[in-house]
């Protein structure tokens, strides 16, 4: 018994015709006929009775009609309930350029499918800042790269990126397809400037081989890239830094670091559980679903998946 077919008996019984009721509900009469007639069969008893001038209740249908309505008002009750409980609020989250180039839009599409009474308060912002945000509870959670600062956070190991080499295409030699640290000897770098989370990384895979020939120091993903793409110098970065670039292909060229220390890893960090928002927690979730779905569907180049949200 499904509740369309305690929905549509009712409004038959209510107006007295099928083909009133029927237009009414929005059905063609043969598919409503149909849903009463298997009512009737699975109840063993008629509970209509139909006529020239009509249908009227039989008196099973009678009573079935007023146990009906009572099912039918407790179940608009429940979905009520459900809807006024929705999860509710503001939730702010800090993602790193090269992450909102390829996880923002995802992210703010889920939560609107799943929790759209949820306000999401979105900033980008280099790793550094983000985890300072976070220190001083400007931000919920964030995913970030270097986690050390951390203050009573909830670290989850998210996923890890390879770092490549990236120039523009028609600057300097074509570049292998893998290439060692070793041999930047020389190269001009363009990358962003000590204490962020990417810098960092490199500056200790950098460590005891060599040190890097820093051109320009840019804190910004989007000029950084411009510079990298007017020929001024190569840069390291993670693949996801060529997301917004539809002509990323045309516009550069790029070879994966086969140094083992060469890669980033993205935690999701956010304030301890106990200080998060029920939807603060949902995003939290939400976040590491979506990082999970594009890894696993190769739409975040270079990317693999921590254990923990495997």
């Amino acid at each position: 018994m499904e509740l369309r077919q305690l929905r549509y008996f009712a409004r038959v019984v209510e107006l007295g015709s099928m083909s009133r009721a029927a237009l009414d509900l929005g059905v063609v009469q043969s598919a409503l006929s149909q849903q009463i007639s298997r009512l009737e069969s699975e109840l063993s008893t008629r509970l209509l009775q139909r006529s020239a001038k009509g249908v009227t209740p039989t008196e099973a249908g009678l009573a079935f009609f007023r146990e009906a309505q009572l099912a039918l008002r407790h179940a608009d009750a429940a979905s009520r309930a459900a809807q006024e409980s929705r999860l509710s609020g503001s939730v702010s989250v800090g993602l790193a350029p090269t992450t909102a180039s390829v996880l923002g839009l995802p992210l703010l599409r889920a939560m609107r499918e799943r929790y759209p009474d949820v306000r999401l308060h979105m900033v980008e912002s280099l790793s550094g800042h983000l985890s300072t945000m976070l220190n001083q509870r400007q931000l919920d959670l964030a995913v970030l790269f270097d986690t050390n600062p951390a203050r009573r956070w909830s670290v989850t190991p998210l996923l890890e990126e390879k770092l490549f080499l990236i120039q523009a295409r028609g600057a300097g030699r074509e570049l292998p397809a893998r290439i060692r640290l070793k041999d930047l000897r020389g190269l001009p770098l363009i990358l962003p400037s000590g204490g962020h989370g990417l810098r960092s990384t490199l500056d200790a895979a950098f460590r005891g081989r060599l040190s890097p020939d820093v051109g320009a120091e840019i804190d910004s993903l989007t000029m950084l890239m411009d510079a990298v793409s007017a020929g001024l110098g190569a840069t390291i970065q993670p693949w996801a830094a060529l997301g917004r670039f539809a002509d990323a292909p045309q516009r550069f060229q790029l070879a994966e670091i086969s140094d083992a220390g060469a890669r980033r890893l993205n935690s999701l960090c956010s304030l301890s559980d106990d200080e998060l928002s029920p939807a603060a927690l949902a995003v939290r979730v939400v976040l590491a679903a979506c990082a999970r779905e594009l890894v696993e569907a190769g739409r975040w180049g270079g990317a693999k998946l921590s254990h923990l949200v495997s």
